[in-house]
């Protein structure tokens, strides 16, 4: 007779490896999406922005978004099961997300090299991109949080720890009267 469910030698942390890998590949491409949304509206909306300029202009800056943005989702599609791409793609929506909110409520006037970007008014192309800025800030952190999981499964216990559970006793740590 066959049993069912699962053979029993595989234990729970191999089963599970699937199931993450989807769910990163899943965070992976809404991020993406995200980021390329991103990446699409300030391209297309930095030539309007070329005016206002002080040392460096609102256009220069709207292109800079863009090129970060789609760096950021390309990167996720070729390496996202690297912490360091997720960071990085947080770090890119979090600050896209920061600068609209920042920019749409608060009258910050000149910073330095930094134009006056007040903006107080929602037009399409600002609510889709601080939408996707959201949601790919939101996937971002989870996909970091689980690729640092997965890094963390794959490695396993550190060899200290193996080798004394392995031999069923644990190490003390010296000190005094030992």
């Amino acid at each position: 007779m066959t049993a069912l469910g699962p053979h029993p030698d595989t234990s729970p942390r191999v089963r599970r490896t699937p199931a993450l890998s989807i769910c990163l590949w899943v965070l992976r491409l809404l991020t993406a999406a995200g980021l390329a949304v991103d990446a699409y509206v300030h391209a297309d909306l930095a030539a309007t922005y070329d005016p206002v300029s002080r040392t460096i202009g609102q256009g220069d800056l709207f292109r800079v978004e863009a090129g970060a943005a789609a760096l950021a989702a390309l990167l996720l599609v070729l390496f996202g099961t690297r912490p360091l791409v997720w960071a990085y793609a947080l770090l890119v929506a979090a600050a896209g997300l920061g600068a609209v909110l920042l920019y749409q409520y608060v009258d910050v006037g000149t910073l330095g090299p930094l134009p006056d970007m007040y903006d107080p008014l929602w037009y399409p192309e600002k609510t889709a991109s601080a939408i996707a800025e959201a949601v790919a800030t939101l996937t971002a952190a989870a996909g970091l949080i689980l690729a640092v999981l997965r890094r963390a499964r794959r490695r396993g216990p550190r060899p200290e720890a193996r080798r004394g559970a392995a031999e069923g006793r644990h190490r003390r740590r010296p000190g005094p009267g030992r």
